[in-house]
């Protein structure tokens, strides 16, 4: 169908003008298109629906079917020892949150001193630099919980006058040390990404070099940053359970006690979903601003 120059400079206008002004008439060619976008728009949604649903019942029939089914089911998902353990879950929970809390502000802090560290100038710094980059290639190298059996277990061991033994703050410590090591090459990564040039224009302003660093490398650096740190976060709040380890009563070993007294798994779960229930809304926010700032960026914004 071939279309003239007033019909597609009439169509641009609509377009731009995006909604209708006063005495606005859609064209009849604009309003199909309008219908045929409705139109797909309902019959991908239905597509979705029924492919989830069918993926459902596929999923649900292999599970129910299996010999094994109704042994996992008792072991697994009782309804009674759901009901027991989920106050004592969401008890042990809390601590869980204060721990990710307490230890993502000093991750946040040590992270962000170990990585100015690293990227200090001049000879008079490498001591600095080298201790800092010994730091996080330890802390990056030691698996999570070899780090926390040395610092829970360990340290009590040494039986140091004035040292705490309390298996929440030693875990919290253990936390710290391992998760400042990501969060310093994060920030590292960030420093590194500002051009030299916003250094040198900050220079040729007067600012000093610590200025330049504070005032104009760092808030790009961490606005750039963001996504990746709120991931860090996202697996610190995981990794809080493993304090248990030290004998902490967090969710997971809360559930742990119920399993040792029942020898039913239900609470493990429990335990289980409430964790990614608490991880869920980070994850969502995590992408949010990921997606936010990609837009942000396409459209030549400032980050």
């Amino acid at each position: 169908m071939t279309v003239t120059r007033g019909e597609s400079a009439r169509e641009g206008a609509d377009d731009k003008d995006g909604m209708p002004g006063d005495g606005y008439v859609p064209s009849e060619r604009r309003r199909a298109r309008e219908r045929h976008k409705r139109a797909r728009a309902r019959r991908a949604t239905a597509v979705a629906a029924l492919s989830t649903l069918v993926t459902a019942a596929v999923l649900y029939l292999v599970v129910v079917e299996a010999p094994g089914w109704p042994r996992t089911k008792e072991t697994f998902f009782s309804a009674r020892y759901a009901r027991e353990a989920l106050p004592k879950v969401l008890e042990g929970l809390w601590l869980n949150v204060r721990l990710l809390v307490i230890c993502g502000v000093a991750v946040l802090i040590l992270g962000m001193l170990i990585a100015v560290a690293r990227t200090l100038r001049g000879p008079v710094f490498f001591p600095l630099r080298v201790l800092a980059a010994a730091y996080t290639d330890f802390f990056r190298g030691l698996p999570l919980i070899i780090n926390l059996m040395i610092v829970v277990l360990g340290v009590p061991a040494l039986r140091l006058q004035g040292v705490t033994v309390d298996p929440v703050l030693l875990g919290g410590t253990a936390l710290t040390l391992t998760y400042s090591a990501y969060v310093a090459e994060v920030f590292r990564a960030g420093i590194e990404s500002i051009h030299p040039s916003q250094r040198a224009a900050a220079r040729s302003l007067g600012l000093t070099n610590r200025q330049a660093l504070r005032y104009v490398v760092l808030p790009q650096a961490v606005r750039r940053q963001v996504p990746p740190l709120l991931n860090d976060l996202v697996s610190l709040q995981k990794d809080t359970g493993l304090v248990s380890i030290g004998g902490a009563v967090d969710a997971v070993r809360a559930a742990d006690i119920i399993v040792g007294r029942s020898l039913n798994y239900t609470p493990y779960i429990v335990a289980g979903l409430v964790f990614v229930a608490l991880t869920i809304p980070m994850t969502r926010f995590t992408d949010w601003v990921t997606a936010r700032l990609d837009r942000r960026r396409e459209q030549g914004g400032s980050l």
